[in-house]
């Protein structure tokens, strides 16, 4: 049975007290609240810094057993480094991520703008990760054009790394590509970046694609990274509500 897994990038924020959280609900059980709404979540701290092993573990422990957890991958390997000469920064991931265990969904490697193509480069990056790293699901978001070719899908399908489809109101380009079993999406905002909502018409049209790619067995991951005035949250929650409508009508038409 294919998963749909819709949630935001993070849940660390302090102006969504009072929007999400209530007002009098101390920051170390927002975690558990988070997931009483979602069953997944996307974190970004992981691209700045690398957690403690008894930091992801109270993670792990706060959430229920389904719970997701899809990391982003540290800037380390994708923006100090430029996935060249990466042994040791990742060792140092792949033995943090370890740690989320069955709730570990998806690593997203996001590359910084600057970034093109290079398939000599890609190349020796991919074949290193999948040595290290066999059985891991991986998305990469490339922020340069030059990523947006079918040379560039060839490489992504063969070590099955799903080019990750986000929208960022046109700052960055993306292409609607399955490279891999499963499809990951990121919604920074169809206008201001991190600043502006999804309309429902919108939204409604994100669940026709997702239901498409589920219909086909493919495993959908969906973050809102709009978090400015809870628009990830509200966004999310409705998401979730088109995708639930149409699976319901699906099965009323018997398919």
């Amino acid at each position: 049975m294919s998963r749909i897994a819709i949630g935001t990038s993070g849940w660390q924020y302090a102006h969504w007290k009072g929007l999400f959280y209530p007002e009098d609900l101390p920051t170390s059980e927002w975690l558990e609240f988070y997931s009483r709404h979602f069953r997944t979540v996307e974190l970004n701290v992981t691209f700045y810094r690398t957690p403690k092993e008894t930091t992801v573990r109270r993670w792990v422990s706060a959430t229920p057993e389904d719970f997701i957890f899809s990391v982003k991958m540290s800037r380390r390997i994708t923006h100090r480094h430029r996935l060249s000469d990466t042994e040791e920064a990742l060792k140092t991931f792949l033995t943090m991520i370890a740690g989320f265990g069955r709730k570990l969904g998806v690593v997203l490697i996001q590359l910084p703008p600057s970034l093109r193509f290079d398939p000599e480069r890609v190349e020796r990056f991919l074949r290193e990760l999948r040595r290290e790293s066999p059985r891991t699901r991986y998305a990469l978001e490339p922020r340069h054009r030059t990523w947006l070719q079918e040379e560039a899908y060839a490489v992504l399908r063969r070590y099955e790394i799903a080019l990750c489809q986000a929208d960022s109101g046109g700052r960055y380009p993306t292409a609607d590509v399955v490279t891999a079993p499963f499809v990951y999406l990121r919604f920074h905002g169809p206008g201001v970046l991190y600043a502006s909502a999804y309309a429902e018409t919108q939204l409604r049209a994100i669940a026709e694609r997702i239901r498409a790619w589920h219909a086909e067995g493919l495993d959908v991951y969906a973050y809102f990274n709009n978090d400015v005035h809870g628009y990830a949250v509200a966004n999310a929650r409705t998401l979730i509500e088109c995708v639930e409508r149409l699976t319901k009508r699906m099965r009323g038409r018997g398919r």
